[in-house]
């Protein structure tokens, strides 16, 4: 189980504080939202969350393999499509796009295998899959759902 706290620091626009275990970030969003520009803003850290975990398990497999890597990366792209109009009603699609730097001594099978394990990632599953999401509100030491 991973546990994050963020919380929003008094007397600035946007700025949060994120305590995760051992690491203190700042959270906030770019100067031309509003922002201080002092951190990633939400949706750049959820891409970074995604192509950690996709950097990782291509490395983890290739190294289980004996495959060598010499430089992996992901450049991961978050954008809103809106389709339709406003008469006939519009659809929204929310969309990642990462695309994959990945180099070294590879055949073409086994680049194309880690390409396909990259998907498999436990955060992408995450993501692609579909997740419940509870919030909970703490009151005078109660814990309260929220519905």
């Amino acid at each position: 189980m991973a546990t994050v706290t963020t919380s929003y620091v008094p007397g600035t626009a946007y700025q949060t504080n994120i305590e995760t275990s051992g690491h203190t970030l700042t959270g906030d969003e770019p100067v031309a939202n509003g922002g201080d520009g002092l951190g990633p803003s939400p949706y750049e850290l959820l891409l970074a969350s995604l192509g950690h975990c996709t950097v990782l398990t291509m490395i983890l497999y290739s190294r289980r393999k004996g495959w060598q890597i010499d430089h992996v990366s992901v450049r991961g792209t978050f954008e809103r499509i809106v389709t339709g109009d406003p008469v006939n009603g519009r659809t929204r699609t929310e969309r990642i796009t990462q695309e994959i730097s990945l180099s070294g001594p590879l055949s073409e099978e086994q680049r194309a295998r880690i390409l396909e394990i990259a998907h498999k990632c436990p955060v992408h599953r995450t993501l692609a899959n579909g997740l419940e999401i509870v919030t909970l509100e703490t009151s005078d030491d109660v814990m309260v759902v929220s519905e």
